[in-house]
């Protein structure tokens, strides 16, 4: 079965996540999320993708871009996973000692709607939902984190949203999402598929050509011939 068509037109705004090779650990500490947060900077600036949310988890991170041009997801993710990948293994000394992450990354659309609340909100509770922290604003290595207390400097790396952000913005996401919610977006992670309103997904499927990302992955079940 071949990879899924991944979605890579400008405008819309997208999930993004990557894991570690074998559930490798990847960050160990303050100065392994800051050298990430670091190049997170430098893609930024490099390919001037809007990073609207984010969470750096010890061995996946999770990111809410919204790029201007078709194929710049693309550019920025590869520059990304790449220059960090080299700079962790030379740290380490460990070039040549194999892949830093599982593959390629996986991404989908979300509708810039009430849609998007949800996703930012799935992305920036993640440590929380992990119980890495006991508020999803005192996880350092994350956009509410930045957001809320960075300096001028810091909140650089972060651009405006496509939609006001909500008023109570940290309390809504210390909320749980509900099962619902986590289940629709799980869904699109583990598909790559749309998430907004049916119509609009509708159209983003024909217009980003993602109808195999409604197929249920894996090998198809075996037919029972037996009478």
């Amino acid at each position: 079965m071949g990879r899924p068509h991944r979605a890579a037109l400008g405008g819309y705004v997208y999930h993004v996540v990557n894991r570690a090779n074998a559930r490798l650990t990847i960050f160990d500490g303050p100065a392994d999320y800051e050298a990430f947060e670091k190049v997170l900077l430098q893609a930024v600036e490099r390919t001037k993708t809007r990073l609207l949310a984010y969470c750096v988890m010890p061995n996946h991170w999770h990111l809410v871009v919204w790029p201007r041009e078709d194929g710049e997801l693309s550019r920025f993710v590869g520059w990304l996973t790449l220059t960090h990948t080299q700079r962790w293994h030379a740290h380490r000394h460990s070039a040549g000692a194999g892949h830093l992450y599982q593959g390629r990354f996986k991404s989908f659309p979300v509708e810039a709607t009430d849609y998007l609340y949800i996703v930012a909100r799935y992305v920036e509770r993640n440590a929380l939902r992990a119980n890495l922290t006991t508020h999803a604003e005192r996880w350092r290595w994350g956009s509410l984190f930045r957001w809320l207390r960075g300096s001028a400097e810091d909140k650089r790396l972060l651009a405006a949203w496509p939609v006001p952000r909500l008023a109570y913005w940290t309390e809504h996401v210390n909320e749980p999402l509900t099962e619902a919610e986590l289940i629709a977006v799980r869904r699109s992670v583990h598909r790559g598929s749309p998430f907004g309103n049916a119509a609009w997904c509708d159209r983003a499927i024909q217009k980003l050509h993602l109808e195999t990302t409604l197929r249920p992955r894996g090998r198809p079940k075996k037919q029972n011939n037996g009478s």
